[in-house]
């Protein structure tokens, strides 16, 4: 059974986010049209808005667990692999991209590496944006502090 949903991340920069998923363990797949899932809609669980049925299972980019990790992974689930996120451009008219996943089972592993509804991957994306903003802005990045509720702070300096 499906349930694809809609990762609530307003994706504005490819690099951030490639940057992002690198920094938690996965990968950037860039205009890999297609990402793992169940397969088909079962009806069971709302379509993503803006989205159809025919959409599920395609996207413009992709993110994955890479090698070695990904086998490690699989091995949990009885060698089932993890389930891919699709990164797919707004369907609000919008600029930017989407991300879609497919969370039954935890995505076969999925959760293991972008946490609990992605929160590791929302974070590490929040982080780039902010750090490349900051940079933009004149500031630089001396440091990422983790705090003990595993929230992060940005350390920043003011240049010259």
């Amino acid at each position: 059974m499906s349930h694809v949903a809609l990762v609530d991340l307003e994706i504005t920069n490819l690099d951030d986010l490639a940057a992002a998923a690198k920094a938690i363990g996965m990968e950037f797949v860039p205009d890999q049209e297609t990402y793992r899932w169940w397969g088909r809609h079962e009806g069971d669980y709302p379509l993503p808005p803006g989205f159809q049925e025919d959409d599920l299972g395609k996207c413009d980019h992709a993110l994955r667990i890479p090698e070695p990790l990904a086998t490690e992974v699989a091995e949990k689930f009885f060698g089932k692999r993890a389930y891919e996120i699709g990164v797919c451009r707004r369907r609000d008219g919008k600029p930017g991209w989407t991300l879609l996943w497919d969370f039954i089972a935890n995505g076969y592993g999925l959760v293991d590496v972008a946490g609990e509804n992605l929160g590791r991957l929302k974070q590490a994306y929040a982080i780039q944006a902010a750090r490349r903003t900051a940079i933009q802005q004149g500031f630089s990045v001396s440091n990422i502090i983790t705090q003990p509720d595993g929230s992060q702070r940005l350390v920043l300096t003011k240049r010259g």
